[in-house]
């Protein structure tokens, strides 16, 4: 008996489909290698069966360029430690400058932005490549080289695109965090790199509101022994100065800056590239590397094949520095896309601002979180009534699950032909496991596929894949834009308990998916205690070192729960010092040291005061049985008493589920 199948939302035209890049890649695949798939499912079995023929056909159909021929493309086949297209040397900012050549072409706009602070503004292609050569040229003369780690402080505007991208073409290492985080968890990040030049802003405009970040500048200088250079971008204040500091206007206006044209350091594959960071629930954030070679043939396979983006879009990706879609963003660039980049609160002076800008720009393809459009739905928003939104051709989600109303909501309200491009990655690959293909149908609450090159499947416990069931997501096959190692990580410890300890050999990542009988993928969010606040994630630990410093407070425990088609709940329980109330005043204090030092993100829900804080026989936090009590597990399943130091303390986490629990009912 045949189960009938749900209506699709959306399904591509004919028209669409071929002239899509995907379908272009198909077709060469059938004329030059003579793979003649009848489906995409075909061609992803393909590429996860038969790995180094796949990603020699990604090099070779986007025709990337290297110095020296690559030997093999796939070294040792294993995780990690996979090596990738041993002896090519190349440089990852330099396909940029493979668009837009010819004079016409090069006056066009690369980047378009609009902040709180500035208004609408163009950079060129042209001037892209000036400003790129001299920033590179005059961080050289200052002594930046490959291998060398340059930190932004900056928000997500052109210039810190230009800078990212010099750094590239000298082979400096980048890492970035958004100013809106705080001192103590920019520091648990900074410190760990050792960086040699600090390119910093000196304030920055949100929600109508201006924050002045000279202090946390300052006070990043003093704790960061190792830096030579640091340059201010004034862009709260036109003429802000630090002293000792180098203004950027000067960096463009270096004496080297214009003194030869730009030079593209040719590096191995594996030579690093950036530096992202993802929390785990103990420790310090994890300082995630990632190679010039993975990033690039990533970026390209999955904006022009999963994305459909190419030198035709103009392409917005909601975010901050922060957060691995600002790379997304920023890496449109390789494509020859047109990126747009926004600064600001996206609800003010209200939620039509994103797509006015989109209006007003000519917007293709426009991503946020999954948040962003939670919110637009719920505040009755109709954005193609507040914008001329003919050109666009996509919506991208990402950061947490999309409730199926909220896939109807946009075919509804933003537009009916359209691809809802779903996403779900991480900033640990810098790509996405699951999400966009724009030759399928789109389903309510349902990512159309697996992405090309990445063997994802759903596993329970005793490692046995799953079909049309919840399970956790893993990886089985070595993909290039996994990380090349944590920085110093002695010995690959922490990054082998991170992702390999569970499943010894296959990468686990910490989410739980379905995989449909479609082929699409449903995921439930995350598997572990990590918290992942609007697509942005910070450990545990973070968060207990900022509360647990206010003298009132002894100990703590937070847990984030995603449910699918609701919001989250973040709830933070304290133990406090005898005689201490968890009164207003102390609430307030709590919230307002978390968001001033982390992140306004990571903020709680709730504050609840407690006796205890569960914990292990031998002193760990239970955060995840504690989580899995909120999500309607029964106590015995989670947590073996005998096991705890204070098999009591579940009392309380206990009666709150079914408090919880009754009051949803």
């Amino acid at each position: 008996m045949s189960i009938e199948q749900p209506a699709p939302l959306w399904s591509p035209s004919a028209e669409r489909i071929a002239g899509s890049r995907l379908n272009d890649y198909l077709q060469w695949l059938g004329r030059e290698k003579r793979l003649p798939f009848s489906s995409y499912d075909a061609c992803w079995q393909w590429s996860v069966s038969h790995l180094e023929d796949f990603w020699e056909s990604i090099w070779q159909y986007f025709d990337l360029k290297s110095s020296a021929p690559y030997t093999q493309v796939l070294g040792e086949h294993r995780m990690p430690g996979a090596t990738w297209f041993d002896g090519a040397r190349l440089n990852f900012a330099e396909q940029v400058f493979r668009f837009h050549t010819d004079d016409a072409a090069a006056d066009a706009p690369a980047i378009i932005s609009r902040s709180e602070l500035r208004g609408l503004s163009e950079l060129s292609w042209r001037e892209l490549r000036s400003q790129i050569t001299s920033v590179a040229n005059a961080l050289r003369a200052l002594g930046i080289g490959p291998g060398d780690r340059v930190v932004a402080y900056l928000p997500n505007i052109p210039e810190t695109a230009v800078a990212f991208y010099a750094c590239a073409s000298i082979g400096a290492i980048w890492s970035s965090c958004s100013p809106d985080m705080g001192h103590a968890s920019v520091l648990d990040r900074f410190r760990q790199i050792d960086p040699k030049l600090l390119l910093a802003v000196d304030g920055y405009r949100y929600g109508g509101r201006d924050f002045d970040r000279m202090e946390v500048v300052g006070t990043l200088r003093e704790a960061l022994p190792t830096l030579e250079h640091t340059v201010l971008l004034p862009y709260l204040n036109p003429v802000a100065a630090l002293d000792g500091a180098m203004p950027w206007q000067a960096l463009l206006e270096h004496p080297a800056a214009r003194s030869q044209p730009i030079r593209f350091e040719q590096l191995p594959f594996d030579h690093p590239l950036w530096i992202l960071y993802s929390s785990g629930t103990t420790g310090m954030p994890k300082p995630i590397v990632h190679g010039h070679g993975g990033a690039l043939i990533e970026s390209v396979k999955g904006h022009a094949l999963q994305l459909d983006l190419g030198e035709r879009d103009r392409f917005l990706w909601f975010s901050t520095t922060g957060w691995i879609m600002w790379n997304s963003q920023v890496t449109g660039l390789l494509v020859g896309a047109t990126i747009c980049i926004y600064d600001g609160n996206p609800g003010y002076p209200d939620l039509g601002t994103l797509w006015r800008f989109a209006g007003e720009t000519g917007l293709t393809f426009i991503g946020a979180g999954a948040a962003y459009f939670a919110n637009c739905m719920k505040a009755g928003l109709e954005p193609a009534q507040i914008a001329d939104l003919t050109p666009l051709r996509a919506v991208g989600v990402t950061g947490s699950p999309l409730s199926v109303e909220g896939y109807e909501w946009i075919y509804r309200h933003v537009k009916a032909d359209l691809l809802l491009a779903v996403i779900s990655g991480g900033t640990d690959i810098a790509a996405s496991f699951v999400g966009a293909c724009p030759v399928l149908p789109v389903y309510a609450g349902e990512m159309q596929a697996r992405s090309l090159g990445i063997a994802v499947y759903a596993l329970d416990d005793q490692g046995n894949k799953l079909e049309d069931a919840v399970g956790e997501l893993v990886v089985t096959e070595p993909m290039p834009s996994m990380p090349l190692y944590f920085w110093n990580d002695a010995g690959n410890k922490r990054y082998l308990e991170s992702y390999f300890e569970t499943y010894p050999g296959l990468w686990r990542h910490g989410d739980w998916l379905r995989i449909t009988p479609r082929g699409g993928a449903i995921i439930y969010g995350r598997s572990d205690t990590t918290i992942n606040r609007h697509g942005i994630r910070m450990g545990t630990a973070e968060i207990y070192r900022v509360v647990e410093d206010l003298p009132e407070v002894l100990d703590s425990l937070v847990v984030d729960l995603e449910y699918l088609g609701r919001d989250s709940w973040m709830p933070l329980f304290v133990v406090l010092r005898e005689g201490v109330t968890l009164d207003a005043a102390l609430e307030q204090r709590i919230r307002e040291r978390i968001r001033t030092e982390l992140s306004a993100r990571h903020v709680p829900n709730d504050i609840h005061q407690v006796e205890q804080v569960p914990r292990t026989l031998t002193g760990k936090k239970m955060e995840l049985p504690v989580k899995k009590l909120f999500l309607g597990m029964p106590v015995e399943q989670v947590a073996n008493r005998d096991a705890m130091a204070n098999p009591d303390s579940l009392d309380y986490y206990m009666a709150l589920a079914r408090q919880r629990s009754a009051g949803a009912a």
